[in-house]
């Protein structure tokens, strides 16, 4: 099943309209943005603390001694 083409586009569209009406799809519109805006700040937060930590020093752990 590939990519719609532009008539499917098109009737995506007007089913999108009928449904919600002219004055809501702003509302949804700026809300799926809004929504975007978060997950891609949500996953550049993640990427940056996987950088900082693989940039850290490892720490050194104590071995347990051989004292028997």
């Amino acid at each position: 099943m590939g990519m719609p083409g532009g008539s499917e586009w098109i009737l995506i569209f007007i089913v999108v309209l009928l449904l919600f009406g002219g004055k809501k799809i702003p509302e949804l519109m700026k809300g799926l943005g809004s929504g975007i805006r978060e997950f891609n700040n949500a996953k550049n937060d993640v990427k940056d603390k996987i950088r900082e930590g693989m940039a850290e020093e490892p720490k050194e752990t104590k071995k347990p001694s051989d004292e028997s």
